[in-house]
């Protein structure tokens, strides 16, 4: 694409992007009565106040998203629709492109169904896995490049580059389906969750802006056309969900945003760099395995305690019978304590021996840190903490790789 035609293309798609920011931030004070109406309402249980908050709210950022979009579509291609030349148009590209609105598309659908039907984990595993497929099979006919450049020190035993094959698609399945759950699981206060997919979306589009003179500019223009209008939709998501919060974004949001994250990684063909912007979220997964997968038993929500008397937030515990928790929980519980990164106290009851512990996400690690704190406060923290380790995401990507690689990609 000239540089005349991608600046136009840009462009368009920026006007779009703030089209999709005000018809969202209209539509979802015009739409609460409706989800209300429909049972789609939650309380806030960090407030005072038991008024009804319209829920799944994600799914009106969803669909405007995918309304800019497809008006878009025709865009980056007019030049080659303006001669009717078949012959030299871009046809891998417009497959990608479809490709990808397919898989946001259907995790935008699938989102909404967890919303109404409170779908169980395994399906929240499976689920982004087949809505990968498309990416999958299009990376597949299109690019097909399952190499990895080794690091420096081990080029002597493995070469310049290793050819790993299938285990690449599996990487990248698995990829989708982490982007779509991170976010989710870091949720729980006012505007949490929108407040990370905005900064992570800024974040990759000045990683995309960074590399547009390098040897993979239609990747990173693919992936700008497609995060601009994202950031736009959820900028006023975010302003209607931060506190004193009038909607929930709901699960709908968390998967379209994590679909779109793993859409441009894996099409944009930077998927080990997409990583490095998910810092916090990999963290608090590994913090959260143990309960995610039963080795300590998980209640069924992890949010923070609410004091109503300081009107702050503390960490929550879980509690259950020491006979409940197997010798590798055990383990894991003493060396979690041992970091101080959960509280944990055993007790007897009338029932036998109990252990207490604070559940093990990011937000009550947080809480444990910095003692009791104002909602608005603490999401402000953790946004801040997604913003530095963003910055320290391009740093590892830029000065510190080039120790290591001559280009990571």
């Amino acid at each position: 694409m000239e540089e005349t035609s991608c600046i136009k293309t840009l462009l368009i798609n920026v006007v779009f992007s703030i089209i999709g920011f005000i018809l969202t931030m209209k539509l979802i004070p015009g739409l609460k009565h409706m989800f209300i109406k429909a049972n789609l309402y939650g309380i806030d249980m960090s407030k005072t106040s038991r008024e009804k908050v319209p829920e799944a709210q994600g799914v009106i950022c969803g669909a405007i998203y995918l309304i800019v979009m497809f008006v878009f579509i025709p865009i980056p291609f007019l030049d080659h629709l303006a001669t009717r030349d078949t012959l030299q148009f871009p046809f891998h590209e417009y497959v990608e492109f479809l490709a990808a609105l397919l898989s946001i598309c259907c995790m935008i659908f699938l989102g909404f169904a967890d919303d109404v039907m409170d779908l169980k984990w395994r399906h929240k595993l499976l689920l982004p896995t087949i809505a990968s497929l498309p990416l999958l099979m299009v990376y597949f006919v299109t690019f097909d490049l399952t190499e990895i450049i080794v690091p420096k020190p081990l080029r002597g035993v493995l070469g310049y580059s290793l050819d790993i094959g299938l285990l690449y698609y599996l990487y990248m399945g698995m990829l989708a389906v982490f982007c779509t759950n991170a976010i989710n699981i870091v949720a729980g206060i006012n505007g949490i969750e929108a407040g990370q997919g905005l900064v992570i979306g800024l974040s990759v589009i000045a990683f995309n802006i960074m590399e547009l003179g390098g040897n993979f500019r239609e990747a990173h223009l693919f992936s700008l056309y497609f995060l601009l209008p994202y950031v736009g939709v959820c900028s006023a998501l975010l302003y209607h969900n931060w506190y004193p919060s009038g909607v929930f974004v709901g699960d709908t949001f968390c998967y379209f945003s994590g679909m779109t994250f793993a859409v441009v990684a894996i099409l944009g063909h930077f998927s080990k760099t997409m990583l490095l912007f998910f810092i916090p979220q990999v963290f608090n997964f590994i913090l959260s395995t143990p309960q995610l997968f039963r080795f300590v038993p998980c209640p069924r929500h992890r949010l923070p305690r609410f004091d109503p008397q300081s009107d702050t937030l503390r960490p929550s515990m879980a509690r259950f019978k020491s006979s409940e928790v197997s010798l590798l929980g055990r383990i894991i519980l003493r060396v979690f304590s041992l970091f101080r990164l959960i509280e944990l106290k055993e007790n007897e009851g009338e029932d036998g021996k109990f252990i207490e512990c604070t559940n093990m996400t990011i937000i009550n690690l947080a809480l444990r840190i910095l003692g009791p704190t104002h909602e608005q406060r603490l999401t402000f923290i953790l946004l801040m903490l997604q913003v530095f380790c963003s910055v320290l995401a391009l740093f590892i990507r830029y000065p510190l790789a080039r120790l290591v690689y001559e280009r990571l990609q």
